[in-house]
């Protein structure tokens, strides 16, 4: 399953109390790339200054460091991406890796939250985070930067069949019972 939404939409808090409750692994390339900043790895640093500019990381980078999460073996029986892909490009290499593997995407499930309710959110979350790339200039570029490259993926695959809009506004439990629905509803429909 892929998780989409804008910065700030409540991936990162949905995925994680989805992979509790099915037992996948969440695989947040936006944790991948902080891991490796704290740690200061070449790689880290080279993420750091593309995060703090307010850009998104290279095609290249993404696909390699999805590529060996993917391989790894917790993930053989399903997972979650969250921040994966944002581009048409990502979205031809993670079909051709998951092609390679005899895997396909089963759902999209897609996030929705009023713009200025996201930034209010992500200007929360640095106060109580410390994350230095949220200012209110950065979030907005960032947001520019995800309706212009990331929603087109929405709709590829809505094509497809597998995009699920779910409403992103209300708290944390409101938003979980939602998805919860959806994908109780999905599994009834694929068994």
């Amino acid at each position: 399953m892929i998780i989409l939404g804008p910065p700030g939409a409540g991936k990162g808090t949905q995925a994680q109390r989805l992979t509790e409750a099915r037992g996948i692994p969440h695989i947040s390339t936006g944790d991948i790339f902080r891991a490796n900043i704290k740690n200061e790895t070449p790689l880290g640093l080279q993420v750091k200054g593309i995060l703090d500019a307010g850009g998104y990381v290279t095609d290249e980078i993404t696909n390699e460091i999805v590529k060996d999460r993917l391989a790894q073996a917790d993930a053989q029986e399903g997972f979650l991406l969250d921040g994966y892909p944002r581009t048409m490009p990502q979205v031809a290499a993670l079909d051709e890796m998951l092609a390679a593997e005899g895997h396909s995407i089963d759902a999209v499930l897609q996030l929705t939250v009023d713009d200025e309710e996201l930034v209010q959110r992500l200007l929360k979350r640095a106060q109580t985070s410390g994350r230095a790339d949220d200012t209110e200039d950065v979030i907005r570029e960032r947001q520019d930067i995800y309706n212009r490259e990331t929603a087109p993926l929405a709709a590829t695959y809505k094509e497809r069949g597998l995009l699920v809009e779910i409403d992103g506004m209300g708290d944390v439990d409101e938003v979980a019972g939602r998805v919860t629905e959806v994908l109780d509803g999905l599994s009834a429909h694929a068994g």
